[in-house]
C-alpha cells in the first residue's frame, strides 16, 4: 500500500484548477442545471420505484433522491473529475436485488446484511487505491468502453421505449391491466388507448424539441446570436415545459401517469410493530396506520442472531466490488477520452476512495449505492461543450458548479414532493429517450453497426473505412455485438445476474488475447485505438512511403545514367560503323558456288575503309530498322504488358521494345539521315542495270 497515487491525485483535484472550477458562472451554467435537474431527478424516482419493488419497501424514492442528492453535493466539493454525475444504475439496481433475495434465503434482515456488503465494499475501494488497482482501467481500450456504453445507453430507450422484463416503458400504456391505467378505473370515460396515444406524443415530442432547439445555435432565426445561445442551452428545459402543458392543459380530459412521489419526507418502509420486522400494511391490514416508519440509521447487529454474516458477506461483497469499480473506472475513462479534450486530468485512485465512502455511508443509512452514471455524465460533458457545426467538440466548460445546483435543486425537491407530479412520466419517458440517443451519436460502435445495411462505397469517411475491407469492419462489431447480446442476457435473467460484473471484467482480457489473433496490429489500432494513436500510425506509413518513392527515385536516377551511357556507346558503335563499307554484291552463279564450297576453303571477307567519294557511292548501308514508334517517349508511357514480353514470342522484333544491359526499356532514337537513304537508292538502280555478268 502507498499514499503516491492518492497524494498525487489530491493536489491534482484541489490544485488550481479547483477555483476556476468553482467561480466560472455563466449563463450556460444555469441552463444546463435545470436540463440536468430533470436528467437526474427522474431516474432517481424510477429507480426508486423499481427498488421499493425489488427490495419490499425497504428502499424507495424517498432513499434515491436523498442519495442522489447528498452524495451529489459531497462530490462536487471533493470529488476528483468535477464532469462525472454519480446516480442509480440498472446493473447495481440488478444487484441490490440479488442481495435481497439472499437475505430471504438465509432469513436474514435486508437492511443489515446489505450494510455489511457495503462496508466490505468500502473496505476494497479504499485497498484498491492505495495499491493502485486502477491500473488495470489502462488496459482497457474503446472496445471495451464501447460496449458498456452501448449498453448504458440501451437500458436508457429500452425503459422509455418499453423493457421487456419490467412493466416500464411506452409499450406498456397500451396493456389495459397497465398499473397507471389502476388509479382510473372508476372513470367511466377513461380510455387506456387515448392515454397511450398521448403519452406518445408527449413523449416523441420532447426528444423532437430537444433535438430541434438544439441546433438553433447554427441557425440563421432569432434576432441575435445570443438569443440562439439561450434557446440552444435551455432546449431540453423548453421541451419539457411545452410538453407538459400539452399534456395538463391542451388534453387535461385525458389523463396520463404522473410521478409516484411520497406526500411526505421518510422512510419508505411502515412498520407493523416496534421491531419493524414486517410490513404495513401487507403484514398488518388491521392497523388503519403503520407503527412507525423504520429508523434511518441500520442496526449493524440485527442478524436474527447469525454472528457470521459480517464474514460471510465478504464473499457477495467481492463480486459487488467488481460490479462498483469497473462502472466507475470504464465511466471515468470514457469522460477522460481524448476527444473530449477537458484539461482537468484524471483522479482515478482519489475518486475510488471517494465512492468508497459514499457507498459505507449509504449502507448504513439504508440508501441506495450510487455510482458514476455513464449518460448522465456524458450528457453533463455534451452539454458544456463548444461544438463545431459538424458535432466535434472544440472545447468543454469544465466546472464543479453545474454538479452543486443540480443536487441542491434535488435536496429541495425532497421537501416539494407535489411539484413533481405536475410533470408526465411520458415526458420524463423522452428525456430518458433523448439522452440514450445523444449517448449513441457519440459511440463508434453504433456508427459501425449502422454500416451493416449501408453500401461499402458510402459507408463515413473515417481512417478504418479507408484502411479495411467491409468484411474485416463487420467482423470486430460482430464480436462486439455478441458480447453485448452476452452482457444483456446475463443481466436480465435474475438467477445469473449476479455474474454480470463477471462478463465486464472478461472484456478486458479478451480484447488483449484474443483479438490481436484475429486482426492485425494495424487493423486494431484502426478501429480500437484513440485519435492520437491513429493519427500517429497513419504519419509513419506517410514517412515510410515516402522513403520508399525516395529510394525508387534514385534508383531511377542511376538507371537513366546507365541507359545515357549505353547511348552513347551506342552512337559511337554507329560512327564507326558509318565508316566502312560492305562488300560488293557477287554474281549469282558465283555466290552459289561460293556457298557450297568448305567452310576451310572460303575466302575471308574484308571490310576496306572508304576513304573516297565513289568508294562511299557503292558501299552498302547498315541496315536500318524503322519502327513504328519514331517519336521518343517516357518509359511512364509504355505498356508493361509489353514490357516484360518475350521478344521473340511474336516471331518478329519489330514491335519488341528495345531493351538495355539490364533488361529495362530504353528510348527508341528517330534515325534521320537523308543522304545515306539517297545513296542507297542509286545503289538500287545500279544494281537492276548491272552489266558485268
Amino acid at each position: 500500500m502507498g499514499w503516491g497515487p492518492v497524494i498525487d491525485d489530491i493536489k491534482r483535484t484541489l490544485g488550481t484548477h479547483y477555483i476556476a472550477e468553482m467561480t466560472n458562472f455563466n449563463q450556460k451554467t444555469i441552463a444546463v442545471s435545470f436540463f440536468l435537474f430533470f436528467a437526474c431527478i427522474a431516474p432517481a424516482i424510477t429507480f426508486g420505484a423499481i427498488y421499493e419493488k425489488a427490495t419490499n419497501g425497504w428502499i424507495g424514492a424517498v432513499e434515491m433522491i436523498l442519495a442522489t442528492a447528498w452524495v451529489g453535493i459531497f462530490y462536487a466539493l471533493l470529488g476528483g473529475q468535477p464532469m462525472m454525475i454519480n446516480g442509480g444504475t440498472g446493473p447495481v439496481l440488478a444487484f441490490t436485488e440479488i442481495i435481497y433475495k439472499m437475505s430471504k434465503s438465509l432469513d436474514i434482515p435486508f437492511l443489515p446484511f446489505n450494510a455489511w456488503i457495503g462496508i466490505w465494499v468500502a473496505a476494497y475501494m479504499i485497498i484498491a487505491a492505495f495499491t493502485g488497482m486502477n491500473r488495470v482501467i489502462g488496459f482497457a481500450t474503446r472496445f471495451t468502453d464501447e460496449i458498456f456504453s452501448f449498453l448504458i445507453a440501451m437500458i436508457f430507450i429500452i425503459n422509455a421505449l418499453g423493457n421487456p422484463f419490467s412493466p416500464t416503458g411506452l409499450y406498456y400504456y397500451f396493456v389495459p391491466d397497465h398499473k397507471s391505467h389502476e388509479y382510473h378505473a372508476d372513470n367511466p370515460d377513461y380510455s387506456y388507448l387515448a392515454a397511450g396515444l398521448l403519452s406518445v406524443i408527449v413523449c416523441l415530442g420532447t426528444v423532437w424539441f430537444s433535438f430541434s432547439l438544439r441546433k438553433t445555435k447554427f441557425s440563421p432565426f432569432f434576432y441575435s446570436q445570443l438569443g440562439r445561445n439561450v434557446v440552444s442551452d435551455f432546449a431540453v428545459v423548453i421541451s419539457i415545459v411545452l410538453m407538459t402543458v400539452v399534456a395538463n392543459v391542451i388534453f387535461k380530459s385525458v389523463p396520463t401517469e404522473t410521478l409516484n412521489v411520497p406526500d411526505k419526507f421518510s422512510p419508505t418502509f411502515s412498520c407493523c410493530t416496534a421491531s419493524c420486522t414486517t410490513a404495513w400494511p401487507d403484514y398488518c391490514p388491521e392497523l388503519s396506520a403503520p407503527y412507525r416508519q423504520r429508523p434511518w440509521i441500520v442496526d449493524l447487529f440485527d442478524l436474527n442472531g447469525k454472528g457470521w454474516v459480517p464474514l460471510m458477506a465478504a464473499g457477495p461483497a467481492l463480486l459487488a466490488f467488481i460490479l462498483v469499480f469497473l462502472d466507475d473506472g470504464i465511466t471515468w475513462h470514457l469522460i477522460n477520452a481524448p476527444n473530449h479534450k477537458l484539461t482537468h486530468g484524471d483522479a482515478y485512485n482519489y475518486d475510488t476512495i471517494i465512492v468508497g465512502i459514499a457507498v459505507a455511508v449509504n449502507s448504513m443509512l439504508g440508501l441506495p449505492w450510487l455510482v458514476a452514471a455513464t449518460v448522465r455524465s456524458l450528457n453533463h460533458i455534451h452539454a458544456m461543450a463548444e461544438k463545431s457545426p459538424s458535432g466535434k467538440i472544440l472545447n468543454v466548460q469544465e466546472t464543479r458548479l453545474t454538479q452543486l445546483f443540480i443536487h441542491l435543486l434535488c435536496a429541495v425537491t425532497i421537501f416539494a414532493l407535489d411539484l413533481l407530479k405536475l410533470i408526465p412520466v411520458p415526458v420524463l419517458y423522452g428525456v430518458f429517450l433523448f439522452m440514450g440517443l445523444v449517448s449513441l451519436g457519440t459511440n463508434t460502435f453504433w456508427v459501425r453497426m449502422t454500416m451493416f445495411f449501408m453500401q461499402p462505397s458510402k459507408f463515413p469517411p473515417e481512417p478504418f473505412t479507408e484502411c479495411m475491407s467491409a468484411k474485416r469492419i463487420h467482423l470486430f462489431t460482430a464480436i462486439q455485438l455478441a458480447l453485448f447480446a452476452l452482457l444483456y442476457t446475463v443481466k436480465a435473467i435474475k438467477t445469473i445476474a449476479i455474474a454480470f460484473p463477471i462478463v465486464i471484467a472478461a472484456c478486458i482480457p479478451f480484447r488483449m488475447y484474443i483479438l490481436p489473433k484475429i486482426f492485425t496490429a494495424k487493423e486494431l489500432v484502426m478501429l480500437d485505438g484513440e485519435d492520437e494513436a491513429i493519427k500517429k500510425w497513419l504519419q509513419n506509413e506517410e514517412d515510410e512511403m515516402l522513403k520508399a518513392e525516395e529510394i525508387e527515385d534514385l534508383e531511377d536516377q542511376n538507371d537513366d545514367k546507365g541507359d545515357e551511357e549505353e547511348d552513347e556507346e551506342e552512337d559511337d558503335e554507329a560512327e564507326e560503323e558509318r565508316d566502312t563499307v560492305a562488300p560488293l554484291p557477287l554474281p549469282k552463279t558465283f555466290s552459289k558456288d561460293f556457298d557450297k564450297a568448305p567452310s576451310k576453303q572460303k575466302p575471308r571477307q574484308r571490310r576496306r575503309s572508304t576513304s573516297a567519294p565513289q568508294g562511299y557511292l557503292f558501299a552498302e548501308p547498315p541496315q536500318v530498322v524503322i519502327r513504328k514508334q519514331a517519336q521518343p517517349r517516357e518509359f511512364e508511357d509504355l505498356d508493361r504488358s509489353d514490357l516484360f514480353a518475350d521478344e521473340t514470342a511474336s516471331g518478329s522484333t519489330d514491335d519488341a521494345p528495345i531493351r538495355n544491359r539490364r533488361g529495362r526499356p530504353r528510348r527508341v532514337k528517330q534515325v534521320s539521315c537523308p543522304t545515306h537513304y539517297l545513296i542507297h537508292e542509286a545503289k538500287k538502280q545500279v544494281d537492276t542495270n548491272y552489266f558485268f555478268g
